[in-house]
């Protein structure tokens, strides 16, 4: 399982956004944030693209152990619909 370091920002996002994708093309279904601790807006549009990477290659990525920095940056961009489609079938609507 494909895990990034303990930071997710503008200074390594590139990189680590790489490394991701190559772990999606070698059949990695989830990833796992358990050492990450600094993020950014960098680590949103990071998610988003290996969602995308996953999704064209018809399958579906997981993301595992988020920290609550990160998932606080995904309600604040509302993308949580994009990034856990399961958890938005079963959300409360917006209002």
């Amino acid at each position: 399982m494909f895990q990034p370091d303990r930071s997710l920002t503008f200074d390594n996002a590139k990189a680590v956004l790489q490394a991701g994708l190559q772990a999606i093309s070698d059949g990695q279904v989830s990833i796992d944030f358990a050492g990450v601790t600094t993020v950014d807006s960098s680590a949103v549009a990071t998610l988003l693209a290996w969602r995308r990477a996953a999704a064209a290659r018809s399958t579906s990525i997981a993301f595992e152990n988020m920290p609550e920095n990160l998932r606080s940056l995904v309600a604040l961009y509302d993308v949580s619909a994009l990034l856990d489609p399961a958890s938005s079938r079963s959300a409360l609507p917006h209002h």
